[in-house]
Parts: structure tokens; C-alpha cells; sequence
């Protein structure tokens, strides 16, 4: 029986494996432009889960919900039916109540999309609430500088980095 596979840490980063499906694909046989967004936002769920911070225990126990208030995604090149690509994901800036989230999607060494995040811990009300301490200390093993408060360390954009 097959295990899903919530990726691995690798070199302070997140790095999921993912094979291209039909269903991800245009006519043309490559990745739809939105699907895109399905596959990071698996990337951050396998993340947490993988930090023992899964979705559904966050939202039971601590009533935390994530939502993503900004994205800026760029779009370099294409995949295809049946290739495996890997999305990689890390923290940027970790504030009170959001982070920053830095992801791409790679085919080996070359970036196909490269996406930078803001994402905000609401309660059940839909008010902001404050990044639960035990969620800041996990996500400290993928952030930019690996400090669990790096409020006042701004990180280089995305296009500078590599993740």
C-alpha cells in the first residue's frame, strides 16, 4: 500500500514531489495556470502537516484558519502530463498574526513558477488572530534567517533567494 508523502525538509527548506495528472492539464497538455495555485497551496498544507501542525487540528484545538491575503505568483515555464515536479516552500517574514510564505515549483534545477505569499491566522469570527507560538517555533525550521521572530529582518524578494 502506497503512504502518501508529506515531503521532506531539505536544506531549511519544504519540498513536496508532485506528478503532473490529466486532470492538471489544458488541451495543449501542459499545467492550466490555476492549477498552479491547487499545487502550492498543497505544498503549505503538507508543510504544516509534516510539522505536526496539521489544517484540522489547528482549527479544532486552537481555532485557528489560514487565508492567503495576497499572492504575486510569476509564471516561467511550462510542465507537462506525467512529469514530476517539486514545489518547495519557505517562510519569509513571520509577523503577529501573517507570514510570508516563498514558494516555487521546480523540474530538477530550473523554476517553472515562483509565488510569493502573505498568509493570516484567523479565528472562527473572521478576525486576525495571533500566530499560535507552537506554529511560529515549527515554521522557524523553514524560515529565511531560522529564527522563529524575524519581524525586523526583512528577507530578499523571492528573485534573489533560492529556495
Amino acid at each position: 500500500m502506497n503512504v502518501p508523502t508529506s515531503g521532506r525538509i531539505d536544506d531549511g527548506a519544504h519540498v513536496l514531489p508532485l506528478r503532473v495528472y490529466y486532470e492538471d492539464t489544458d488541451a495543449a497538455g501542459i499545467v492550466y495556470y490555476a492549477n498552479w495555485l491547487r499545487f502550492l497551496e498543497r505544498g503549505r498544507t503538507e508543510l504544516l502537516r509534516l510539522l505536526g501542525q496539521e489544517h484540522s487540528a489547528l482549527r479544532e484545538e486552537r481555532d485557528v484558519n489560514w487565508v492567503v491575503r495576497r499572492c504575486a505568483i510569476d509564471y516561467l515555464k511550462p510542465a507537462r502530463l506525467d512529469e514530476t515536479i517539486e514545489i518547495v516552500t519557505s517562510c519569509g517574514e513571520l509577523r503577529g498574526a501573517s507570514l510570508d510564505m516563498l514558494q516555487q515549483a521546480r523540474r530538477g534545477e530550473e523554476i517553472l513558477v515562483r509565488a510569493e505569499l502573505t498568509v493570516a491566522c484567523m479565528g472562527a469570527g473572521g478576525r486576525p488572530v495571533r500566530l499560535p507560538p507552537l506554529v511560529r517555533t515549527a515554521l522557524a525550521q523553514v524560515s529565511a534567517n531560522g529564527s522563529p521572530r524575524s519581524r525586523h529582518i526583512r528577507t530578499a524578494p523571492l528573485t534573489q533567494r533560492r529556495i
